[in-house]
């Protein structure tokens, strides 16, 4: 039998089946805007009770100083604490499900229950509120899920770095927007204004949201991609450290956040200016990230997301240091611009390497799990520099904390290595 009746006899291969990102690409950069607004206004609404909430807690009937200083630490930590526990959750529905999906459910119930925090009436109330706003909701990281799944690979690191953006303005206007309104509509108003600025951006959600995610196209991606992956092991030490690596980010940003009102005291600022002076300071991080985010992601799509890492995490380590050191306010301020600026290139690129690192039907859930690394973080962070503070001194935690992410930079090479 001649070649050309043979080849007529074999069976035609089937097509690849198209990846989410491909199916996706025509709407992944109309999302991204979405999504960065709508972390904005989430997390503008979550952060801007900071001002207010001990005021709050004194309303629902709270006393004595130490408790007030106590139920809203426990309040505001609440709403991180839920996230973190329901983040990979989340993730694994929004690959089973679709991305979309999560993000209304999580501007719907973000929405619903900040309202709902405007009518409460005893403390217990408002803390399980809060808690409840972390287990349901969780807007900036199902956008996380969203962007980092549909973006293309080769600008994966430019779209998380823009989201990170939208989101570190979110916490950096969010206290600004809750010094100001509750004196024009009241501390239960604000929250009410809070709710419908999410609900505002669950609506855009719906409206302008696309995703192309068929049920059975992806049960097929899923076997295919599985069967790809079988082939080759699944490196667990490396996403390990890759998790370590996003929990130490929040970590080192949020260790000094109990001892900052002291420590700037203690630098010769008047008492009638110390709040607004650490305030200031406190947001310094913040705005330093927002500088440097977006660039940093698309450096990492140039050069290679490992050698951001461990590039920032060297120079984040050997920014802590002279923070102990300060002998005014706006020394430490410069210092904690200047962190913010090299600890915004970590988060986006992680979350490039933690996408490329499973399987296309495991990306919602692994992006989950560096979101609950995150928020862990968050919460583990302040508990810490605390612990420190007491009992080795308020310029130990520089210290320690800078000697925390120089080691992290280790891990990070050992796992680059693997």
């Amino acid at each position: 039998m001649n070649q050309p009746a043979q080849s007529l006899l074999r069976p035609a291969r089937s097509p690849r089946p198209a990846s989410y990102a491909e199916r996706n690409q025509n709407h992944w950069k109309r999302n991204l805007a979405v999504c960065v607004f709508g972390s904005f206004t989430t997390l503008v609404s979550l952060s801007m009770l900071l001002p207010f909430l001990p005021l709050y807690v004194k309303q629902l009937g709270v006393e004595s100083s130490s408790a007030v200083i106590q139920w809203s630490g426990v309040a505001f930590g609440a709403t991180f604490l839920g996230t973190a526990a329901t983040a990979p959750l989340w993730g694994r529905l929004a690959d089973r499900y679709g991305r979309k999906p999560m993000l209304v459910r999580a501007a719907v119930g973000m929405a619903v229950v900040m309202s709902l925090i405007g009518v409460v009436h005893t403390v217990h109330e408002l803390v399980a509120l809060r808690l409840i706003a972390g287990l349901v909701g969780g807007y900036a990281s199902a956008s996380t899920v969203m962007v980092g799944s549909q973006a293309p690979r080769e600008r994966a690191g430019w779209a998380l770095g823009i989201l990170s953006t939208g989101a570190l303005a979110g916490n950096l206007v969010g206290p600004l927007v809750g010094g100001l309104l509750p004196g024009w509509i009241g501390i239960r108003g604000t929250f009410f204004a809070g709710g419908a600025m999410i609900a505002f951006a669950a609506l855009l959600t719906i409206v302008f949201v696309k995703e192309d995610f068929n049920p059975a196209d992806h049960a097929r991606q899923r076997a295919a991609s599985e069967t790809a992956a079988s082939s080759r092991p699944t490196h667990y030490a490396v996403l390990a450290a890759l998790l370590v690596t996003a929990m130490m980010v929040l970590l080192a940003n949020m260790s000094i956040e109990p001892i900052i009102t002291v420590y700037i005291g203690g630098l010769g600022v008047q008492a009638d200016h110390l709040t607004r002076v650490a305030g200031l300071v406190m947001a310094c991080s913040a705005l330093g990230s927002m500088l440097t985010a977006a660039r940093l992601g698309a450096l990492a799509d140039r050069i290679g997301s490992w050698n951001v890492i461990l590039a920032c995490l060297v120079l984040t380590g050997l920014v802590m240091i002279p923070q102990a050191f300060v002998v005014h306010w706006w020394q430490l301020a410069g210092l904690r611009v200047l962190m913010g600026m090299t600890l915004a290139g970590l988060l986006p690129s992680i979350a490039k390497l933690a996408r490329q690192s499973v399987s296309e039907s495991r990306t919602g859930q692994m992006l989950g799990y560096l979101q609950s690394a995150q928020f862990s973080g968050q919460v583990v962070g302040p508990v810490i520099g605390g612990f420190i503070g007491v009992h080795l001194g308020l310029h130990s935690v520089f210290f320690v904390t800078g000697t925390l992410l120089v080691a992290c930079a280790g891990l990070a090479q050992w796992a680059r290595a693997r």
